[in-house]
């Protein structure tokens, strides 16, 4: 079975607004078989999802669900100045410190923000893979128009608990190895401006029309036979083990 034959493929447009529990129009989920059409993924009984919701579904598909690629718009990760100025020497042990110090799964993040409870570093700090795009903007750059600083610090939690509960079925890439596994799921970072203006809105608003396109560029990438292509991005030596702590863009090369 090659390493990039996924079953399905799920995008998820996320937000950090509000508290974890309260339904959000911006979170959105898109979902793909091999060949079929990307449709729209709902909660039981609601319109909208809630934080914990998805990450109680998330957690249920990696376990028993068919072999998936997950695509996730939030950073899951910091810059290196993050990890230096916190001694923090992996990404595990920063995913860790950071659900101690900073509970989003359980509070919002503009309450914490307000406590001054959040760690930020310059907004102009960058990401090796974000200066490698045109736009992408910094975790730590909140209140503009496009930025994913919120989101990130929502979602970083989450992950950390969907990592912890799914184990072994659950490959972060590219935290958990470049390689990709040939069974299991695979959760990523995505950047849906890479992909969105492929493929037609229709009657989508931004939110979800991401959340499509991330589901449809990642099947189309399989069905073209190149997916492998971009979980191996051209970089140096030196690069990939920046890359390895501070994360990766699927798409990215």
């Amino acid at each position: 079975m090659s390493e990039s034959n996924f079953e399905r493929f799920i995008g998820i447009d996320y937000s950090g607004a509000k508290a974890p529990n309260e339904s959000l129009s911006g979170l959105r989920v898109f979902m793909a078989s091999r060949h079929g059409h990307a449709e729209e993924i709902r909660p039981d009984g609601a319109r909208h999802w809630t934080r914990q919701q998805l990450f109680t579904w998330l957690a249920d598909e990696i376990s028993h669900g068919p072999r998936s690629l997950i695509g996730i718009d939030h950073g899951f990760s910091f810059p290196k100045i993050h990890f230096l100025r916190h001694a923090l020497k992996s990404w595990p042990e920063m995913l860790a410190d950071f659900i101690a110090r900073t509970p989003t799964h359980e509070h919002s993040v503009e309450n914490l923000r307000q406590q001054h409870r959040l760690r930020i570093e310059s907004s102009t700090s960058l990401r090796l893979c974000e200066t490698w795009t045109s736009s992408a903007k910094s975790v730590f750059q909140f209140d503009v128009q496009g930025s994913v600083a919120k989101s990130t610090y929502a979602g970083l939690p989450w992950l950390h608990l969907l990592r912890q509960q799914a184990k072994d079925k659950l490959h972060c890439w590219p935290f958990d190895g470049w390689d990709i596994p040939q069974q299991g799921s695979v959760i990523c970072e995505v950047y849906p401006s890479l992909y969105k203006c492929r493929y037609p809105r229709a009657d989508r608003g931004k939110d979800a029309h991401d959340a499509y396109a991330t589901a449809r560029w990642m099947q189309d990438m399989q069905q073209r036979d190149v997916l492998s292509n971009y979980f191996q991005p051209p970089l140096s030596a030196e690069e990939r083990e920046l890359a390895s702590l501070e994360g990766w863009i699927l798409g990215v090369r």
